[in-house]
């Protein structure tokens, strides 16, 4: 084997080691973060939505379900959209088009993030509203048949949760360059105006 050959299978392994060690270090980070995202939202959602009426704890489920789908868009776009069209933006001084390429490039974290982080954490909102509802429900009304409109609950936020998914990922697929174009613009302000880069640089461009 030439040296050339060495210097370059070592480089090679050098940067496979590299993207091991980031991809580990995401890992860790995503976990902790979701452990404490969770029980913070979670103990913050009781309390606020213990104090609300009825209707406006049913508001607030709606609320969280949507917010969930939201996100779940954001999460597909970004693995549907293509990076070249952001290039070509960017080639012609469109600052949202580089926030828009490190979206794309970064797509595996940012779908983890929206679809898995995110949506695990609607869900336990929205978990934790339907409880209070039928809580509400059974004290202030007094219906016997708890156990039956928890089953209710649960089977109403679940079709509305997968249903909002559906239609979102058909979304999400027709127009993900629009919706990354869009994300890019709140990803600039939030790196521009308030200093806050959540989005690292990545050297290996995603595989179309």
């Amino acid at each position: 084997m030439s040296h050339k050959n060495m210097k370059l299978n070592k480089n090679k392994r050098t940067n496979n080691n590299k993207v091991k060690k980031s991809n580990r270090k995401w890992v860790l980070i995503i976990t902790l973060w979701t452990f404490v995202l969770a029980i913070g939202v979670s103990l913050i959602s009781e309390v606020i939505l213990r104090n609300f009426n009825i209707f406006f704890a049913f508001i607030c489920l709606i609320f969280v379900i949507i917010f969930g789908v939201f996100f779940d868009i954001i999460g597909i776009a970004v693995t549907a959209s293509d990076e070249k069209t952001f290039h070509s933006m960017a080639a012609n001084k469109i600052k949202e088009a580089k926030y828009a390429v490190k979206l794309v490039k970064n797509a595996g974290r940012v779908s983890n993030f929206c679809n898995d982080v995110i949506g695990d954490i609607s869900g336990i909102v929205s978990g934790a509203a339907g409880t209070i509802i039928v809580m509400k429900l059974v004290s202030e009304y007094g219906l016997t048949k708890g156990a039956i409109l928890s089953v209710i609950m649960s089977g109403l936020i679940a079709s509305l949760t997968v249903g909002g998914k559906a239609i979102g990922k058909e979304i999400a697929l027709k127009k993900s360059d629009n919706i990354i174009f869009f994300t890019a613009k709140f990803v600039m302000i939030l790196d521009i105006k308030l200093r806050i880069n959540i989005l690292p640089e990545q050297k290996n461009n995603k595989n179309k």
